[in-house]
């Protein structure tokens, strides 16, 4: 089986002010990066209400919808903006996830890859922050538990910043396992190993600033070792490269090698339980270390799917 990939260029839609991070030229980067691979190329659909409010509710959805500008930008806070082509591309990340779910459990591929911006991993129940609107990887995770009668799905997230929000959306879900490493102290300043879920389902490895790969992959092995006990049958990833050494915006030490081999120690992990892997774009703010870590990630996806 193959990777399939899932995005849309309404992920170029989604404009930010001068200057931001979270820039329209990383929807670019990311694609190009990919050029040449044999991957199964999809088109990420929009997601349906339904899915969006396995894990937000409908106040809130229609609080971003009033709040999209017909032209020019409005910020929902410091950092987190919206413009007229935003929902869109946040509707397509999450359409993009659910349909990877929906491949991989149907055997039409093994695993997945979503490209797709804004990235979703800070959005919480009622709160859009932190560059995100909707939690992605976690609704992707309910779509596979609510939808498909799964009662075991672990997320994963390697992305420099804390996954707050798919923390607040998997709190309460016994049937959802959260794992994360992340810098510490960094934003948004959640994460902290005593932080352990209703059902001491979470899992969160905190690194300290400038250590490197090998550190991260130590904490790696510490997680896929409490992973396999959980014994997933879907594994979704949150897939952020700003743990890279040249990203602006923390001070992380890993370099493409590291990404390769923490993927590739999660998918290892995975096909031992017999589990397929959707992974989603999350983080990642220089445009060449995002490319080539996006690169070397999929790569190691391709050759797990084969």
């Amino acid at each position: 089986m193959s990777t399939a990939l899932f995005t849309h260029p309404a992920a170029e839609a989604h404009l930010m002010p001068m200057g931001h991070p979270e820039q329209v030229a990383r929807y670019a980067a990311t694609i190009s990066a990919l050029n040449g691979l044999d991957l199964d190329r999809r088109e990420a659909p929009l997601a349906e209400d339904a899915d969006v409010l396995r894990c937000h509710p409908e106040r809130y959805l229609q609080r971003l919808r009033a709040a999209q500008p017909e032209q020019g930008l409005r910020g929902l806070d410091a950092d987190t903006h919206i413009s007229p082509g935003s929902l869109e591309a946040a509707l397509r990340a999450v359409g993009g996830a659910c349909a990877a779910v929906d491949a991989v459990l149907a055997e039409e591929a093994r695993n997945a890859f979503i490209a797709m911006r804004p990235p979703g991993h800070h959005a919480e129940r009622e709160t859009a922050m932190g560059f995100c609107l909707f939690g992605t990887a976690a609704i992707a995770a309910k779509r596979a538990l609510d939808r498909h009668g799964l009662d075991r799905v672990a997320v994963l997230d390697f992305d420099v910043h804390h996954g707050n929000g798919t923390q607040d959306l998997l709190w309460d879900d016994a049937r959802a396992f959260f794992a994360s490493t992340h810098q510490m102290p960094l934003y948004p300043g959640s994460g902290a190993a005593s932080e352990r879920g209703a059902h001491g389902q979470i899992m969160n490895v905190p690194l300290p600033p400038g250590s490197d790969g090998g550190q991260a992959r130590v904490a790696w092995d510490a997680i896929l070792k409490r992973c396999r006990e959980f014994d997933p049958q879907l594994v979704v990833v949150s897939a952020g490269f700003d743990s890279h050494r040249d990203d602006p915006l923390a001070q992380l030490q890993w370099v493409e090698a590291d990404f390769a081999a923490i993927t590739r120690s999660i998918c290892d992990m995975a096909a031992e339980c017999g589990a397929p892997v959707v992974s989603c774009l999350e983080g990642g703010y220089d445009l060449a270390a995002l490319g080539r870590s996006v690169r070397a990630h999929v790569e190691v996806l391709m050759e797990a799917g084969e």
